[in-house]
């Protein structure tokens, strides 16, 4: 029998002045032209807040000190046949300037108010943030 395995992805909501960052996506063949956060898969032998770090900083340039990230919740997420656990952090202070790091795969890096997130977002990243400012630590997308 072989061993069932996930995937994780770790995403990151960059807040500030009531407004969170998001990036639109290009040439990566998932959710092209829609937004989604500074995210990434979890790499092998790598800490949650490490992997959170690192993407955040490989894809837009923000340095978060460990002390400034805070875990939000996780979602079980089913895409396309794609089953994997995701988990979302939130960071309102960090160092450097943000922009684009990967002009390859994003095309756009905006800041969207809190409460009006744009109609073109990534379906799941808009459930994340109604689930997990409300409190809840856990949700579930693409499950019948």
């Amino acid at each position: 029998m072989e061993v069932f395995r996930l995937v994780s992805v770790v995403h990151v909501f960059l807040i500030k002045d009531g407004q969170v960052l998001l990036l639109r996506r290009k040439n990566t063949g998932h959710h092209d032209g829609e937004y989604g956060l500074p995210a990434g898969k979890l790499e092998g032998g790598e800490p949650l807040h490490t992997a959170a770090i690192r993407e955040v900083r490989e894809e837009c340039g923000a340095v978060i000190a460990p002390a400034d990230l805070t875990l939000i919740g996780t979602m079980h997420l089913r895409t396309s046949g794609d089953e994997r656990v995701d988990f979302f952090f939130r960071a309102e202070q960090w160092s450097g300037v943000i922009h684009n790091m990967e002009p390859d795969k994003c095309d756009e890096v905006s800041w969207f108010p809190v409460d009006a997130l744009p109609e073109n977002i990534i379906p799941f990243v808009q459930e994340a943030w109604n689930t997990f400012r409300d409190g809840v630590w856990y949700a579930a997308h693409g499950w019948n």
